[in-house]
């Protein structure tokens, strides 16, 4: 995976051991698409730019925010997956995550997130590229927790600075719940802003959801009809359009 990061085919080996440390739980107009759906609209987004970017002149990076992976709700985890993902498919974007990794003795040192911000925007800007596609899935697990700054805090700093370069070929797309500190920022930069939580579609799909794995279950199948009733009612009373 790592092999084009090092140039000219040389052995990577020490660069592979850096970026795996960076990144232990790896896995104008700009249009952004803040959108607040739901898993399964995320995923429907997901295969459609991944069907465009199999003619090989675009390029996909995906960042799903965890609230149960502490590797995976702040903003180095953010920048980190997305460096990778982006350099991996691309020669010039490798050397410019390359020359990062010279600048830190070769590895030996860890960038900071100031470093690895600059080294996605210089990938970003690089000339000649063909259209990326960013896409950050369940912003809002990203905690918002009391301090200075949150680690929820920081990440929409990098979106919005990701955002306000404007640059013609990048794309976003943004999937939240609706909270309070991610409308304040998103709703600003956003050219497209589509809510699902009130759609009826989407409350018959949650619907249909929840209906199937109560009465599939094994144990909840043997549940008394009423309890079944009263926990399918709960379920979908407090989806909240999620």
């Amino acid at each position: 995976m790592y092999s084009q990061y090092h140039p000219n085919n040389q052995d990577n080996s020490s660069t592979v051991r850096w970026l795996n440390f960076m990144l232990p739980y790896m896995l104008v107009t700009t249009i952004i698409c803040c959108q607040l759906f739901s898993f399964l609209d995320s995923s429907t987004i997901i295969k459609d730019v991944q069907h465009m970017c199999q003619t090989g002149l675009s390029t996909l990076a995906i960042f799903y925010f965890d609230f149960q992976d502490a590797a995976k709700q702040d903003a180095r985890s953010l920048l980190s997956s997305l460096l990778v993902q982006l350099c991996d498919q691309s020669d010039n974007s490798s050397q410019v995550l390359f020359s990062l990794y010279t600048t830190h003795a070769d590895g030996s040192r860890q960038p900071s997130e100031d470093a690895l911000m600059e080294c996605l925007k210089n990938v970003l800007k690089l000339p000649g590229q063909g259209a990326h596609y960013i896409i950050i899935d369940a912003l809002d697990e990203s905690p918002n927790s009391s301090g200075l700054t949150s680690p929820r805090a920081e990440v929409l700093e990098i979106v919005r600075q990701l955002v306000e370069l404007r640059l013609p070929n990048v794309h976003f797309c943004i999937t939240s719940r609706l909270e309070i500190d991610i409308r304040d920022v998103l709703e600003p930069l956003a050219n497209h802003n589509v809510s699902l939580q009130d759609e009826i579609g989407q409350n018959q799909d949650i619907i249909h959801y929840v209906n199937s794995v109560v009465l599939s279950h094994p144990k909840m199948r043997r549940w008394r009809d009423e309890d079944k009733k009263l926990v399918i009612d709960t379920l979908i009373d407090r989806a909240g359009g999620m």
